[in-house]
């Protein structure tokens, strides 16, 4: 019987069970503001962010990475056809749009004089509100 000597297995032996679904990646962004595209097709577009997918990085934007869906009727009242519906982008090519100013700008964390953290536009300075 021949040896193996790659198992398939080799990288997820250290891992616990659910390791895997436990991993989530940081996002700058968060549901309800208004991103620009700095880099792909949509490259300059403005949009609101509809869903976040922490698991993979990636923001459904309105808008943006418009993609055709073609879908089939699954009851007799319902319409089959080719639709237009936003794909996910990945989160490092999406930038804050400034609420003061209305520029693209990075932001950090600051902790307000009452204790909350919150977020501020570097080159302005001013906070820019999380919208929920």
């Amino acid at each position: 019987m021949r040896v193996l000597t790659h198992k398939k297995t080799a990288k997820k032996r250290n891992r616990t069970r659910h390791g895997i679904n436990a991993e989530r990646v940081k996002m700058h962004v968060s549901k309800g503001d208004t991103v620009r595209v700095m880099r792909g097709d949509d490259k300059g577009k403005e949009g609101k962010i509809l869903r976040l997918y922490p698991k993979t990085g990636r923001v459904l934007v309105e808008g943006i990475n418009i993609v055709k869906k073609h879908r089939k009727a699954r009851t007799a009242d319902d319409q089959s056809g080719i639709f237009d519906q936003p794909a996910p982008v990945h989160s490092s090519n999406l930038m804050l749009i400034d609420s003061k100013t209305g520029e693209a700008t990075r932001t950090k964390s600051r902790i307000d004089s009452d204790g909350t953290k919150e977020r501020v536009g570097v080159r302005s300075g001013e906070p820019i509100p999380r919208s929920r």
